[in-house]
């Protein structure tokens, strides 16, 4: 680990850009400072990418400093122009709330909020109330709308239409970073790229209503080496809710990773030592994989908990084991092992008494996006029953298919597995 968590910061790829370098590190080399990270209310679960400031966040925490996390139900009933070319649905201010209170449950798994040291905050506590006329007097008068209009993120929207709306947004986030000066202290507001210029408008008016001091710092907005956003996959987006996205999926996003992010990922989605990140990012060929089963362990882990992360150890250890679901030693095939603990569904027993076409179960259970997609993995032979590749979308799956442990194992492709029983 460097003698300075600034440093560590940087080497494990979380700084994009910081308003002054030597002030942030000297300010986090020394006693214990408070910072913020905002996130908005606009789903009910964060997503993958949104690790990238929760973990930054930690790695601040574990260093002694104090960490504020904000939920912007306030700015959500705005909505945020910055990385978007259209207008954000506008949502109503129950569900943003409810959304909002399952981002905070989320959060306390990786904070801790202890009410000092971890702090959890709703901006809707102090945006809400503002009396607009006030605002504009008070705070509004410090905003030059030749610079904001020249910021990338609205730059961006001019050509396509700007909201009046939108146009606000700027300066409810920078009386965010205002209040949380003056309330708590917090000199340093962090998030992603695109936030750099709203945050350095809060930087620039607590220096002009208090003549304080504050920093600004951002993370890159990460995409995979073969340029997919971070946290987003052909089906969706990869979500911290193990309801929406299930732990042993969330483990799949990350073993099965390119090569070529292995040791990017590793710096910024686990705790590991980073000489231990060395060694793993120096693996070559087959060999690699060792590193991505620990990125998948250790990334499942801080997200979903140990038990998790082992129970989808050995379903993945199960499901790609290479041998067969439902066994005949007298032709030569073994056992696969323990493949209960792979994502499960029951069925009606009734239903497969019946038959069901490869296309509903598979979607039905997740494994294709939607029936046509199936049907074009049909058609490429990329279906399989148990060991049976399914070479015609009449095929129906039956109660044949079950194994003596009354259940089928389903297959997508080479990767995605799902297991059906009999209900």
């Amino acid at each position: 680990m460097s003698g300075n968590i600034y440093d560590e910061l940087k080497e494990r790829g979380f700084i994009a850009q910081v308003s002054d370098e030597t002030a942030v590190r000297k300010m986090l080399d020394g006693e214990p400072i408070t910072f913020y990270v905002g996130f908005d209310s606009t789903a009910s679960s964060l997503h993958a990418g949104s690790l990238v400031p929760i973990m930054a966040m930690v790695h601040l925490r574990r260093a002694g400093h104090r960490a504020i996390a904000v939920v912007g139900s306030g700015t959500t009933m705005v909505g945020d122009p910055s990385g978007k070319t259209e207008m954000r649905q506008m949502l109503d201010e129950t569900t943003i709330r409810t959304q909002g209170q399952a981002i905070l449950i989320q959060f306390a798994h990786y904070l801790h909020f202890d009410g000092t040291n971890a702090i959890a905050v709703d901006n809707a506590d102090w945006l809400l109330p503002l009396n607009y006329v006030a605002f504009l007097r008070d705070i509004g008068r410090h905003f030059s709308v030749n610079r904001m209009l020249a910021a990338e993120a609205y730059k961006l929207r001019l050509e396509k239409g700007l909201s009046f709306i939108e146009f606000n947004y700027q300066l409810l986030q920078a009386y965010d970073y205002l209040t949380l000066y003056r309330k708590y202290g917090c000199t340093l507001q962090m998030g992603g790229d695109d936030q750099w210029g709203n945050i350095l408008a809060g930087v620039d008016l607590i220096r002009r209503v208090e003549g304080g001091t504050a920093e600004a710092l951002t993370f890159p907005l990460l995409t995979t080496a073969s340029g997919a956003k971070m946290g987003k996959t052909a089906q969706g987006a990869v979500w911290l809710d193990a309801m929406l996205f299930s732990p042993y999926d969330f483990y799949q996003y990350w073993v099965n990773c390119d090569d070529r992010d292995v040791g990017r990922f590793l710096k910024i989605f686990t705790l590991l030592p980073l000489d231990e990140v060395s060694r793993l990012e120096s693996l070559k060929d087959s060999e690699v994989n060792e590193a991505k089963r620990i990125l998948a362990f250790e990334a499942t882990k801080i997200t979903h908990g140990e038990v998790e992360a082992e129970n989808a150890r050995k379903a993945t250890a199960a499901a790609f084991g290479g041998k067969t679901v439902n066994p005949d030693p007298a032709k030569g095939q073994f056992g696969m092992g323990d493949i209960t603990v792979l994502p499960t569904t029951a069925v009606p027993r009734a239903r497969l008494e019946a038959g069901i076409s490869p296309a509903e179960l598979f979607t039905e259970v997740g494994l294709t996006p939607s029936r046509r997609e199936a049907k074009r993995l049909v058609e490429q032979g990329g279906l399989y029953v148990n060991d049976e590749r399914i070479d015609t979308v009449e095929r129906l799956v039956t109660v044949k298919d079950l194994g003596p442990d009354g259940g089928m194992l389903l297959k997508a492709g080479k990767k995605k597995f799902h297991r059906v029983v009999a209900g």
